[in-house]
């Protein structure tokens, strides 16, 4: 027998070969090198997929030759024969993407089907039931995944003669009525396609390796790689895999297990099987498994044997596993084994506890945590003091609380999460079909499956809360509508609210409240603490928010808007008035109404951070956003005219609308805004300078060391900088010769144009320390207005992989990343030391992180709920730079 690109048996691959034999191939290699029980077969190369996709789908040479060469090896191996009569070989068919990519493509079990090898395998056996039911399940599986057929016209089939034999459950039925399911398939074959169900077994496996190559690019296989960033050239290996029956009686089963809790990372087997069952009945949810735990009961050896290959298998990739497994006539096999994927919550408890265990070190603990994942431990749950009434009750498939409106279909909850609108999916079941809709859902909620079923695994992996097998509910879909066994009638648009760590579900909103962090997390970030270089501070502008990031672990805040401020209630119309004021003595009045609110917040704020830094950014965006929108200000005044409405006050608007119409700028982006302002209306900047620097005095003579940084925007000119520069020193003095108290702290400015990146030796010449913001940085560097981009090509781009990314959510190093590196160069060539940051929302993408590290920033500035992840990615950048 021969090995080439194209075909590996399972006896001749290792775990190393996972680019060529993808991961499901990869590990049943490994599986059988160290002697586990796995039935044998062959992979099919992710090379041959490639090159199948780059031929117009056609084999390459030689391929077909060799997969019958290797057939031959498993009828000599089995004593079997592929299409024999007497005692045939039977063959699954499994995708085996190099990531592991669960219920994207395609599986067909039982090939080698036919009439008459189905009649031999019955005479085999003496199990007619169990021949015939092997039979209309590879019929229905090989004519929805090759023939392309509606999965519901064979279940439609199923249904109609359960009922005519008066039972509720497959396993019920008679041999006579599967051969009658049979007979009805192969007649819905003929109709539907024009054509006979294939008979000859060869090209039944020639269809089924064409149809899983094909499926690497079926629609939801392509959503998934988009969702989780994975490469579409890497193709998928095709696992031909003797057969082994779960479903040939009581002595039969078939499940699903995690050598640990994946929902909670408790040490602990976890999972679920089926009596007399093949594996697509555990994962499609048409029957309800039973817990992993009862197995002890029912098959006491058995369950000890797959204790003791979990522990094995576990101790061998160092890593939890998530195993796939059957019993045939009292004998375990294991079909499968991947590592498994597992809430955020459990993923950090089980690499704490492989730590305990001395499994591994504390870099390999930190680099096994996707620091993305950790936005799922800051899950918000249900108020545990609010007086709640559950209207149903299912499997708590994957934790955390949500609250939206019932869809009972994928696409519609895609459409109205589009405009908006919070949305809970609600199905019977979900199937890959549905990925869209589980994407664009707040949380799922389906009335069939178990802890393993489509949904459960999905939404633990998107991090979003799911309730399975909710059989208290039943849904109609036709009605749309969803009736509890309680009674309550949930409609199409109606409000709800899962609690997918308890498994209940609520009508309409209910309470809830932010995640507390677990002990093993804080050890988690502890040791990321004590292994990167990069500081990490938050971007937050009222006293609340500083405290949340400070319980986060922000060192700082290296961004505070000021102009958010402005917007409060009380300060909006004051902002106004400045601004209407026509001469610089009367805005310099209404900014003396402003001092006193600005001082109040910039204590609080300096309080909260108390020392630690706090970058505060003078205002930065143009006037006019303080004011009424002009077309709607046209209108209020139409209205009041024909309303007959005061003189005076329609005067009042009109004038507010000329000063709008003044202010307002063909590109506000580009126009008088940031450090600007400070140049045209100096006594804009006076004030909050003033503000800050009196917060300060009053803050240090209670005893508090508060550190403000203050930071000049939008610089890229050194001159701007200087004269800005000179205007804060001018308060220095001020406020020294007012209190006796010397407020001497940085000043510095924000990087955000291109021509500051390139001449920012001369503006270190006025600065104390650079802010990269690199939300502005992209903008004028792409030449994309962000809103316009976004709403209308950005995806678009990145869909066709014009972008790799959007570079507003990962910074773009061969762009905005060169002309970063050529600021930090430059700056630090003019002034040796000077301290540099980023404030842009990149400061809290992992990748951007890393890029910062690289670049030998000093810290990282995000939103408070980000720190955590900016913490990890930082000393992951650390990890590997010295691996």
């Amino acid at each position: 027998m021969t090995v080439n690109k194209y075909i590996y048996p399972f006896s001749k691959g290792s775990a190393s070969m996972k680019e060529l034999l993808g991961g499901k191939g990869a590990n049943l290699a490994e599986m059988t090198s160290i002697g586990l029980s796995v039935p044998p077969g062959f992979t099919i190369t992710t090379e041959a997929c490639n090159e199948y996709l780059r031929n117009d789908e056609t084999f390459p040479a030689g391929l077909l030759e060799s997969i019958e060469e290797h057939i031959l090896h498993l009828e000599e191996k089995t004593g079997k024969k592929f299409g024999g009569n007497s005692n045939p070989l039977l063959l699954s068919i499994r995708s085996g993407a190099i990531v592991s990519m669960p219920g994207m493509m395609d599986t067909i079990l039982n090939l080698g089907l036919t009439e008459n090898t189905v009649e031999g395998l019955a005479a085999q056996t003496d199990n007619p039931r169990f021949a015939y039911d092997s039979y209309r399940r590879f019929i229905q599986m090989f004519g929805g995944v090759v023939l392309k057929m509606e999965n519901h016209e064979f279940e439609d089939i199923l249904e109609k003669r359960k009922k005519q034999q008066g039972v509720e459950l497959d396993t019920e039925m008679t041999p006579e009525s599967l051969q009658g399911v049979v007979d009805d398939y192969l007649s819905l074959v003929k109709e539907t396609t024009g054509q006979d169900f294939p008979q000859d077994p060869k090209e039944q496996l020639k269809m089924s390796v064409e149809a899983v190559f094909s499926s690497w690019n079926n629609q939801r296989a392509v959503t998934y790689r988009k969702i989780h960033k994975i490469p579409d050239h890497l193709g998928t290996a095709v696992n031909v895999q003797t057969m082994v029956f779960g479903n040939m009686g009581d002595d039969c089963g078939t499940g699903v297990a995690f050598t640990r809790n994946p929902s909670t990372g408790e040490n602990k087997l976890y999972g679920e099987y089926l009596i007399n069952a093949q594996g697509e009945d555990v994962v499609a949810g048409t029957r309800t498994p039973q817990p992993i735990s009862s197995l002890q009961e029912e098959m006491p050896t058995i369950y000890r044997e797959f204790q003791d290959i979990c522990r094995r298998l576990e101790e061998h990739y160092q890593e939890v596993q998530d195993i796939e497994f059957t019993v045939e006539k009292g004998k375990l096999y294991i079909l499968q084994t991947r590592n498994g994927k597992r809430t955020a919550n459990a993923a950090i408890k089980i690499v704490h506890d492989f730590v305990t265990e001395e499994i591994i070190d504390k870099d390999e603990a930190l680099l096994r945590i996707d620091p993305e994942e950790i936005s799922q431990v800051m899950h918000r749950r249900i108020d545990p003091e609010a007086k709640l009434q559950a209207i149903a009750k299912g499997l708590p498939a994957s934790p955390g609380a949500a609250s939206g409106v019932v869809v009972f279909d994928a696409d519609k909850a895609e459409s109205m999460a589009s405009d908006g609108t919070k949305v809970i999916l609600v199905r019977p079941e979900t199937t890959p079909d549905d990925i869209h809709g589980m994407v664009a859902a707040q949380g799922i909620l389906t009335s069939r499956g178990g802890m393993t079923s489509h949904a459960a695994v999905v939404a633990r992996g998107m991090g979003k809360p799911c309730i399975s097998g909710c059989e208290e509910a039943k849904i109609n879909l036709s009605a749309r509508e969803m009736m509890t066994r309680s009674g309550v009638k949930i409609d199409d648009g109606d409000e709800i609210t899962i609690d997918g760590t308890a498994g209940k579900v609520y009508q309409g909103q209910v309470p809830m409240i932010d995640p507390e962090l677990s002990d093993e997390f804080q050890q988690l970030l502890q040791w990321a603490d004590k292994r990167r270089d990069l500081g990490v501070r938050a971007n937050t502008d009222t006293p609340e928010d500083a405290k949340k990031a400070k319980e986060l672990g922000a060192a700082g805040i290296g961004l505070c808007r000021t102009e958010h401020m402005f917007f409060a209630s009380d300060r909006l119309p004051v902002v106004q008035d400045m601004i209407m004021a026509e001469t610089k003595e009367e805005r310099k009045k209404t900014l003396e109404k402003l001092l006193p609110f600005q001082q109040e917040d910039f204590e609080g704020i300096l309080e909260a951070m108390d020392g630690q830094p706090v970058t505060i950014r003078l205002l930065d965006p143009p006037l006019h956003e303080f004011l009424p929108n002009s077309e709607e200000l046209a209108v209020k005044i139409n209205t009041l005219r024909l309303e007959k409405a005061d003189k005076e006050e329609i005067e009042e608007q009109e004038a507010l609308q000329r000063k709008v119409r003044a202010l307002a700028e063909f590109n506000p982006m580009l126009g008088l805004r940031g450090c600007r302002l400070g140049i045209v209306y100096p006594e804009i900047y006076t004030m909050q300078i003033r503000a800050i620097l009196q917060a300060t005095v009053s803050l240090s003579k209670k005893g508090l060391s508060p550190m403000p940084e203050i930071m000049i925007p939008l610089v890229g000119l050194e001159e701007e900088l200087r004269i800005n520069r000179e205007m804060v020193l001018k308060v220095v003095d001020e406020i020294e010769n007012d209190t006796g108290i010397r407020c001497d702290y940085p000043i510095g400015t924000m990087i955000e144009l291109p021509r500051a990146c390139l001449v920012a030796d001369d503006i270190a010449r006025y600065a104390d320390f650079f802010s990269f913001g690199t939300n502005d940085l992209t903008q004028t560097a792409f030449g994309f207005s962000r809103d316009d981009a976004e709403g209308k090509f950005l995806h678009l781009y990145v869909e066709d992989k014009i972008l790799e990314d959007n570079p507003f959510a990962v910074l773009d190093r061969p762009g905005v990343g060169r002309l970063v590196k050529m600021g930090v160069s430059l700056g630090r060539k003019e002034k040796p030391g000077l301290k540099i940051g980023i404030c842009g929302e990149h400061g809290g993408d992992p990748n951007s992180v890393e890029f910062c590290h690289e670049a030998g920033l000093d810290y990282v500035s995000c939103s408070p709920f980000r720190v955590p992840i900016a913490r990890l990615a930082a000393a992951q950048a650390k990890i590997k730079e010295n691996s």
